[in-house]
């Protein structure tokens, strides 16, 4: 019953990190991108409005350092719940 829960817990923490992962990729891709793109487009970087850098190139950035800060994350998962690789 014990490795029951435990299994339990760590999916529970595995499918909350994912949630988090699929929110902001969803409001950097889908929110900055689109939706809020006027608002953004008030603000410049680079000489450029940043709704069109954030639909552009901007979203990419946060990507790669969204991956990095899941595999962080995912790590300290498995080292809670002892599941992780020596």
């Amino acid at each position: 019953m014990v490795d029951n829960d435990k299994g339990k817990a760590y999916w529970n923490a595995v499918l909350g990190l994912i949630t988090k992962v699929l929110v902001i990729w969803f409001l950097v891709s889908y929110g900055a991108g689109i939706l809020f793109a006027p608002l953004l487009n008030n603000f410049h970087i680079g000489g450029y409005p940043l709704g069109f850098f954030f639909a552009q190139q901007g979203s990419m950035y946060i990507f790669v350092i969204l991956i990095f800060w899941y595999a962080r994350k995912m790590g300290e998962i498995d080292r809670k719940f002892d599941v992780h690789e020596d």
